[in-house]
């Protein structure tokens, strides 16, 4: 599957060091310093309402961490999956008469277009669920061979469907449960009921054990493997993807908090007992972004849309810095205020470094250097700009210079 145009990213002279990045698992700041190319993989969209301003902050915060990466001499390597097969996205279209397959094409379309215009750096593999379904089936196939996968019988449908068995991999793979989530039990329980799991499903050896492979249902799209017709579940596809791409013990995997459990320690599973490595060695999360009180989703339907901002006129360049000026990994509020701030910091830059410029007495090198340290001290963003608008209060010697500082590493193009 095509990603996007990649935006160019201007040459700065100098450069950052690797940089530090809160590990969800550990719960501590950690060195994201790859032994040679760094290695991401953000968890992709479920194509039937794309692109709120919750996925578009998860994403501009590892393009973030993608500009400091590059600006410190490493190279990248970027996978991100596109979930075109799953519940929501069938049931959506099923809800409004879409074929599913039309629903996710030209929602994944819309989530280029969204991406291309906010200078997101694009993935170098960007793939769909449906173009990897033999590797997933393989896979499913891989941990029933092993031990770790189980059938239960499923009513209406011809065969059983296949989950995946956590005592058992516990005790082949390096890997337990809550390794990354850190949570009780009893609070995983409730989380997995709420994000998709069926802990009350019978037949199951854990309520916790995650699905791996749908058998075929009728009017379900499904596809022929060893285990049976079926499609896969919604942890085993990252797994299969980010192996595929990144190998094992790749440098960060990202996303949302609100995958942390069940999703990213049960991919993590399923990859560790398929690889006998651990997964990743940094687990990255964003935070929430709410909105009129509840937490933007797609259930709710309370979404600021990247799309339906930018049909209004807003500049994308303006939802950017409405973005970046909070931190990654807080939950927070969206409002009108945070894109009149936003547009007003871009009118002011816009003066300060660009043409026509104020020249003044700062140095922009040992202003370009604090911009390089805030970012690498677990991407402050909102510490960045901090910075950015003091040197529009106190003019810098090569405002130019800052101008490119700001595109190459920020992403904002003045």
């Amino acid at each position: 599957m095509r990603a996007w145009q990649r935006p160019e990213i201007p040459p700065l002279p100098g450069q950052s060091g690797a940089p530090w990045l809160h590990d969800t698992a550990a719960d501590v700041l950690v060195e994201a310093r790859p032994t040679d190319v760094a290695r991401l993989y953000v968890c992709g969209i479920t194509p039937y309402d794309a692109t709120h301003l919750g996925h578009a902050a998860t994403y501009l915060a590892f393009d973030t961490l993608q500009r400091i990466w590059l600006d410190g001499g490493y190279r990248v390597h970027y996978a991100q999956n596109v979930t075109d097969v799953d519940d929501p996205l069938l049931e959506r279209a099923a809800a409004t008469g879409v074929d599913w397959q039309e629903l996710a094409e030209s929602q994944v379309d819309l989530f280029r277009t969204d991406m291309e215009a906010l200078g997101i750096l694009p993935p170098n593999d960007y793939v769909a669920v449906t173009e990897v379904i033999d590797e997933i089936a393989d896979a499913v196939s891989q941990l029933w061979d092993s031990g770790v996968a189980y059938a239960v019988p499923t009513s209406g449908a011809a065969g059983s469907d296949i989950y995946f068995d956590i005592s058992a991999a516990e005790g082949k793979a390096p890997w337990k449960l809550g390794d990354e989530s850190n949570l009780a039990r009893g609070d995983m329980l409730a989380l997995f009921a709420e994000r998709g799991g069926d802990p009350d499903r019978p037949g199951k050896r854990d309520a916790l054990d995650p699905l791996l492979w749908r058998s075929a249902r009728p009017d379900e799209p499904s596809w022929p493997s060893r285990v049976g017709a079926g499609r896969p579940g919604w942890h085993i596809e990252c797994s299969v993807i980010a192996l595929k791409e990144l190998g094992t013990d790749f440098t960060v995997q990202g996303g949302g908090s609100d995958l942390i459990f069940p999703h990213h320690d049960m991919s993590a599973g399923h990859a560790a007992a398929l690889s006998g490595h651990p997964l990743a060695g940094v687990y990255s999360h964003t935070g929430m972004v709410a909105y009129q009180g509840e937490k933007m989703s797609k259930s709710l339907g309370n979404l600021v849309l990247v799309s339906a901002l930018r049909a209004a006129g807003t500049d994308p360049r303006a939802i950017r810095l409405a973005l970046l000026a909070e931190h990654y990994r807080t939950d927070w509020e969206w409002t009108d205020q945070h894109l009149l701030r936003a547009e007003s910091r871009l009118a002011a830059w816009s003066v300060a470094f660009g043409p026509g410029h104020v020249v003044g007495v700062v140095d922009t090198q040992t202003v370009i250097a604090q911009l390089r340290l805030t970012l690498g001290a677990d991407l402050d963003t909102p510490g960045a700009l901090s910075i950015l608008d003091d040197a529009v209060l106190s003019p810098v010697t090569e405002p130019a210079l800052l101008a490119v500082a700001i595109d190459a590493l920020l992403g904002v193009a003045l």
